[in-house]
């Protein structure tokens, strides 16, 4: 039981350990630079006079 916690404990480090530097770079990037972009493609595709659906 201590065996299989200790590997995924083991996992869960390695996995933060290589992930987290690129989630912190991406959530930096997406939440400061690219927020008014993409707030304006939001605002145009829910107040455009077409509509996307086909009947």
């Amino acid at each position: 039981m201590f065996l299989l916690l200790f590997f995924v404990l083991l996992i869960q480090f390695f996995t933060y350990w290589i992930f987290e530097p690129l989630s912190s770079f991406l959530e930096y990037v997406l939440e400061i630079r690219l927020f008014p972009f993409l707030a304006l493609i939001v605002f145009i595709s829910l107040f455009s006079g077409k509509t996307i659906y086909k009947n």
